[in-house]
C-alpha cells in the first residue's frame, strides 16, 4: 500500500475493500478472509486489517458476526437528499416555540414511542459506567459533593475539558473553560454577551429548535440562512446578508447539524471564520454532536482555526454519554469573567456531583472507550432507520444522509402539513418533530425530524408502519 501515517491506512485499506466490494469481487452475503489473511494480502497489520472492517461497518458495508467475521452487507436503500432551502427575506422575531415543551415531554410517556425528541435510549448511553462513577465520587469525596462547584467548575473536570480540546487543535488553558448546565446554557450566555434585545443573529436554516428558543428568550431577531444537506452553512448566502443586515453574531453547528447531519469541509469552516472576521462579527460554535461522527475520524471544531478569540466554544456530554448528567462547556475567550457572572445568576451553580462524575469517567479513558463503542452502534441505528423509512414512507420521500449525530431529516411532498400530521401521530402513540419547529419563520412544515438511537423493536417496527399509513 502506499505511504501513509497510521491513522490513515486503515481507511486506505476500507476504501481499497469497499472498491472490491463494489466489483463483487466479495459479493453480497459472502464472508471477507480474516484479518490475519487480509493483513498478509494487503501488507498491513492485523490491527490494521481489523480497524478497516469496523470503518467499513459504520459504513454499512460490512456486518460482524460473532465468532464468524465480517460479511458483506447488501447495498443500502438511497432516496435523494432534502433540497436547500430558499434564504429567509429578512429577520425576523421567533414565535410559536411553545409546541416544543409538548414534544419531548412524550420522552417520559411510556405509551409514546419517541421518534421525536433527539435523546438517547439508554442502550446507547453507558449506565453501568456512570452508575459505578457516581458511587466513586460519592465515597471518595462525599463531604464536596454537598455543596456548590462555583464557577468557573470543578477544576478536575475543566482540566480535563482542556486537555480534549488541546487535542481538537484549541489550545486553552483549564481557566479558559467554564462549565454551564447544557450547551444550550453555554449557547444563552455567549449570545447574552455579545447581543442586546433587538438585535439579529444569523443562523442555520433549518436550526436546531433549542436555539430558537434562546433567541426568542432574549429578546433577538432570527435571520435563517439556507444550509445544504451535505456542505452545511450557505457562505454565499451569508455574505449577501452580512451585506445587507446589521448582524450582531452568527451561530453555527458545523459537525453534524441538527437537523440535517451535514457537516462543514474543513475549507468552509475557515471561510466562515475569515468572512465573519471580515465584518467583524463573533461566532457562538455548537458542537454537541462532533464527537459522533458515523464514519471516519473525528472533525476539528471551527475553534481550531480561532486566533483572535472570535469563536465562542459550547458542547455537552448530553448527546454522548448521559443525556441526565446536565454538564456542558462554554470557552468565552476574553470574556471569561463575565460568562462567569452570568452563569452564576442563571443557575448558581453545575450540580457537582455530576461534575466530578464526568471528570472521573474522562480521567478514566472511559470516555473515549464509549465513543469507539456507540459510533458504531449510531451508524447501525442511523442506517436501520434510513431503510426502513426507504420502504415504508412515499416514493417522494426525500430522507437525508447524515455525516454524523443520530437524527434523520425527511422532507415530505410539498403539500404535507407536518405539525397536523404530528397531533394525528400522537394519537396514533407515536412522537416525532415537525418541520416547522426548525424554522423562526415556520418553514420546513412539509418536513419532519426523526430520532434514529432508539431501542429497535416491535414497537418501533409498528410506529414507523402506523406513521406511513398517515401520509
Amino acid at each position: 500500500m502506499t505511504d501513509a501515517s497510521p491513522g490513515k491506512r486503515y481507511q486506505q485499506l476500507a476504501d481499497r475493500l469497499q472498491t472490491l466490494i463494489l466489483d463483487q469481487v466479495y459479493p453480497v452475503g459472502s464472508r471477507l478472509p480474516g484479518v490475519r489473511k487480509l493483513g498478509q494480502q494487503h501488507g498491513v497489520s492485523v490491527a490494521t486489517a481489523v480497524s478497516a472492517c469496523r470503518e467499513l461497518e459504520q459504513r454499512g458495508v460490512l456486518e460482524a458476526r460473532p465468532r464468524a467475521g465480517f460479511f458483506v452487507c447488501p447495498p443500502p436503500a438511497r432516496r435523494d437528499a432534502p433540497s436547500l432551502p430558499s434564504a429567509g427575506r429578512r429577520p425576523r422575531p421567533v414565535t410559536g416555540q411553545e409546541r416544543v415543551l409538548r414534544m419531548v415531554q412524550a420522552v417520559n410517556d411510556p405509551a409514546l414511542v419517541n421518534l421525536g425528541a433527539a435523546v438517547a435510549d439508554p442502550d446507547f448511553q453507558p449506565v453501568a459506567r456512570m452508575e459505578q462513577a457516581f458511587r466513586t465520587v460519592l465515597r471518595e469525596q462525599r463531604r464536596r459533593c454537598v455543596g456548590y462547584e462555583f464557577p468557573p467548575g470543578a477544576p478536575e473536570l475543566r482540566a480535563g475539558l482542556a486537555r480534549r480540546l488541546a487535542a481538537l487543535r484549541c489550545p486553552v488553558a483549564p481557566d479558559d473553560v467554564l462549565i454551564t448546565n447544557s450547551c444550550q446554557e453555554a449557547v444563552a450566555i455567549a449570545l447574552r454577551m455579545v447581543t442586546r434585545p433587538g438585535d439579529t443573529v444569523a443562523i442555520e436554516s433549518p436550526t436546531y429548535y433549542g436555539l430558537l428558543q434562546v433567541i426568542e428568550s432574549l429578546g433577538l431577531k432570527a435571520l435563517e440562512i439556507p444550509t445544504d444537506p451535505i456542505q452545511g452553512l450557505s457562505l454565499e448566502a451569508l455574505a449577501l446578508a452580512l451585506e445587507r443586515w446589521p448582524v450582531a453574531a452568527c451561530v453555527v453547528v458545523p459537525n453534524f447539524s441538527n437537523p440535517l447531519g451535514s457537516c462543514m469541509p474543513d475549507a468552509r469552516k475557515r471561510a466562515l471564520l475569515d468572512l465573519l472576521a471580515g465584518h467583524d462579527v463573533p461566532l457562538v460554535e455548537d458542537d454537541i454532536y462532533g464527537d459522533l461522527p458515523l464514519r471516519g475520524p473525528r472533525p476539528l471544531p471551527i475553534k481550531a482555526w480561532d486566533r483572535d478569540g472570535r469563536v465562542y466554544y459550547c458542547s455537552s456530554c448530553s448527546k454522548t454519554l448521559s443525556a441526565g448528567l446536565r454538564v456542558g462547556w462554554l470557552v468565552p475567550g476574553a470574556h471569561r469573567e463575565r460568562a462567569w457572572y452570568l452563569q452564576f445568576i442563571n443557575t448558581v451553580s453545575v450540580a457537582t456531583p455530576s461534575q466530578l462524575a464526568l471528570a472521573h469517567v474522562l480521567d478514566h479513558g472511559h470516555y473515549d472507550r464509549h465513543l469507539r463503542t456507540v459510533r458504531d452502534q449510531l451508524a447501525r441505528a442511523v442506517a436501520r432507520m434510513t431503510t426502513r423509512v426507504t420502504e415504508l414512507f412515499p416514493d417522494t420521500t426525500r430522507v437525508s444522509r447524515p455525516a454524523g449525530g443520530f437524527v434523520l431529516w425527511l422532507e415530505l411532498a410539498a403539500d404535507m402539513d407536518t405539525t397536523e400530521l404530528a397531533e394525528r401521530a400522537l394519537e396514533a402513540g407515536v412522537s416525532f418533530a415537525p418541520g416547522a419547529l426548525f424554522s423562526a419563520s415556520g418553514k420546513f412544515d412539509h418536513c419532519l425530524r426523526l430520532n434514529c438511537a432508539v431501542r429497535w423493536d416491535q414497537r418501533v417496527e409498528r410506529a414507523l408502519a402506523r406513521l406511513a399509513a398517515l401520509l
